[in-house]
This record gives C-alpha cells, sequence and structure tokens, in this order.
C-alpha cells in the first residue's frame, strides 16, 4: 500500500516545510511519497523545496488554479492507491498518516476519512458535520432543546459543535485539511477529478457529497490528532466578508443537492439568519470582553 501524499504551496515556504518536516519525521508505518504543488508563488522560489526535501516531488504550475485544480495536478503524478490530501499548515506529531490508512482499508463503504483537528492551542476543530438541511438549521436555532439530550445522541444527531471529536464516527462530510480516500474512486468523480468549480472554501463538502452520491460515507478517525494552524482573523470586516463568501458557496451547494426550487429558498432565509445572528454575536462578545469565538 502506498499513499500519496498532495500538499499545495502558495507563499509559505517556512509553514509548508514544517508541515513536510513533520511528515518524515512521524510517519514510519506505512510506504508514502510526497508530492508538493507550488500554485505560481509569486514569493517562493519553489525549487527550494528540492533543496531541502530532494526526495519529493515537485509540481510548479503555471497559474495559481485554486486549491481543488491544485490538488488535480498533484493527484494526476501519483503512483499511490491511497491519496491523502494534506493542509500546508498542518503538523503531524504522530503516525497519523499510517493509522488513517489502515483503517481506510478496513472500510470499503468509506469515500473520505479524516482525523481529529486541533488548533495549535490545543482547542478542537469541528470537522465531522452534518450536510445542511433546513430541520438542521431550525435544529442549531433551538440549542437549548437540543442540549437537554443525552450528549451521544446529541451529537450524532448534529455533529459539528455539539460533537467533541472524542470516538470514531460516520459523518457526512469531513475536513479538505486532512482528507484521504482511495484513488479508484476518481472513476466515479465527473471527468474523473476532484470538481473544480470552487477555486477555495467548500470543495471538501462539495467532494464528500460527490462521493455519498455514489454510495460512500464519511468518516472521522478521533484515534489520532493533527495540529492545523487555520488562523482567521480577529478583525471583524474581514470575518463578514469571509461570512458572505461561505453563505454564498453553502447556497452553491445546496442548489447542487436540491435544486434552486422553495426548499432552496426557505433554506436560503434560515441559513442566512441563523449565521448573520451568530456573527453579531461574536463580535458583540469580542468588543465587551476581547475574546474571540469559534
Amino acid at each position: 500500500m502506498l499513499v500519496s501524499i498532495v500538499i499545495i504551496n502558495y507563499n509559505t515556504f517556512q509553514i509548508t516545510c514544517d508541515c513536510v518536516e513533520s511528515i518524515f519525521r512521524f510517519t514510519k508505518n506505512i510506504n508514502y511519497e510526497v508530492i508538493l504543488v507550488d500554485n505560481a508563488s509569486p514569493n517562493d522560489n519553489p525549487d527550494d523545496f528540492l533543496v531541502k526535501f530532494p526526495g519529493i516531488k515537485l509540481i510548479k504550475s503555471k497559474e495559481n488554479g485554486g486549491f481543488a485544480k491544485g490538488n488535480n495536478l498533484g493527484i494526476a503524478a501519483a503512483s499511490g492507491d491511497i491519496i491523502l490530501l494534506l493542509n500546508s499548515d498542518t503538523i503531524l506529531r504522530e503516525d497519523s498518516i499510517s493509522l488513517a490508512a489502515t483503517t481506510l482499508a478496513k472500510l470499503p463503504d468509506v469515500g473520505a476519512l479524516s482525523v481529529r483537528l486541533i488548533y495549535p492551542d490545543g482547542k478542537l476543530q469541528h470537522t465531522a458535520r452534518r450536510f445542511r438541511s433546513i430541520k438542521n438549521e431550525l435544529l442549531d436555532l433551538l440549542r437549548p432543546f437540543l442540549m437537554v439530550l443525552p450528549y451521544k445522541k446529541r451529537a450524532s444527531i448534529m455533529l459539528n459543535q455539539y460533537f467533541k471529536g472524542d470516538y470514531n464516527t460516520y459523518a457526512d462530510w469531513v475536513s479538505g485539511a486532512f482528507m484521504m480516500f482511495h484513488r479508484s474512486l476518481f472513476d466515479k468523480l465527473p471527468d474523473k477529478k476532484l470538481d473544480e468549480r470552487f477555486f477555495m472554501y467548500g470543495e471538501d463538502q462539495l467532494w464528500c457529497y460527490q462521493f455519498y452520491e455514489h454510495g460512500y460515507k464519511s468518516y472521522y478517525l478521533a484515534e489520532t490528532t493533527v495540529i492545523h494552524i487555520h488562523n482567521a482573523s480577529t478583525e471583524p470586516s474581514k470575518q463578514l466578508r469571509l461570512l458572505k463568501k461561505f453563505l454564498a458557496l453553502e447556497l452553491k451547494i445546496m442548489e447542487y443537492r436540491k435544486g434552486k426550487g422553495l426548499y432552496y429558498y426557505i433554506f436560503s432565509v434560515i441559513l442566512t439568519f441563523k449565521e448573520m445572528l451568530r456573527y453579531y454575536i461574536k463580535i458583540a462578545v469580542y468588543k465587551l470582553f476581547g475574546h474571540r469565538i469559534r
């Protein structure tokens, strides 16, 4: 079994080097290759990666085509039967790749597998999720009622922030920061490659849904942990721009799933109200207490 690890670099030379070094340090129990795709970084010389890591495969893209297109370039050069998409701002601290690959090999019904991701301060990132729906958005608005349910019941219904990431579980979709799948699944995808319709953000949910359409579930592996830096800005105007971008992406995914009918428009109203309400609560907490809530 060979795992092809695909990493995208865009102007993050030292962060990417830290990621690759952690792979070499901790990955011991499986054969692997590292494929590094430089997405036409204007401030990095991609050949410097070969000086530091002569054993990697380096692909120099002629353009910054985004996350999906960059990963497709890397996958096209892959030799492994298992693909791992790994964000450049992740740091391994144990042999997570071997455990993930071994687990994936035992789960023939799984399309995408991810692991427990944490911020550098140790806080959990909520990366095991349900697909959005009108029912789940309404349940999220009625959070106090959900909190009376036993933890595992509540977590199994909603996942996301209701789930502490403390046990292995099937999910609807998982994070693209660490996403592992069998290369053979590509034969089932549109154009036999990862969907490139999104430049950045939202791709992981879309890909997992496309796996789901072909009968494959997603899986969250809590038994191993990877650090994902993923620093979000606390500057309010940037948060609002990102929120608007995420809302637009969620609506595009819902349109893909359900079409642009009555369900779509009801969902749009509920989601926008809920997320804007959450945004203003976060801003109020930050201004009053100087503390950013995720």
